[in-house]
């Protein structure tokens, strides 16, 4: 794992800019799970996470809600029997920015903690 979950997200207005192609290559080795995925023209990082059931799938959520709030930075998550899908894009840019690659890694952390 790379050093990416120790490091903060920094404040991130209308004007930052989003990774450049480079940076997203040298980002997705770090996060090598993830996927980069477009939605309505917007660059998004995805992970699916499997659980044995439903209640673990939740407390997972539930997780990555309490990294989200701490960070003030929020994530699409879809919560299934089995499986939560977590989606990190930066909304203020309409893209990905490196908090999105920080808080993908601390997402993946949870599962170690």
């Amino acid at each position: 794992m790379s050093d990416l979950e120790k490091q903060k997200c920094e404040a991130c207005n209308a004007d930052a800019p989003q990774v450049t192609d480079e940076e997203l290559a040298d980002l997705m080795r770090k996060v090598p799970n993830w996927t980069p995925v477009v939605r309505d023209g917007v660059m998004q990082l995805e992970r699916e996470f499997k659980f044995k059931n439903f209640k673990l799938a939740l407390e997972f959520t539930n997780k990555v809600g309490e990294i989200a709030e701490d960070e003030f930075h929020h994530p699409t998550l879809v919560t299934e029997w089995g499986k939560t899908t977590v989606t990190w894009w930066t909304h203020a840019i309409n893209g990905l920015h490196k908090n999105d690659f920080i808080m993908a890694a601390r997402t993946d952390k949870l599962l170690e903690d």
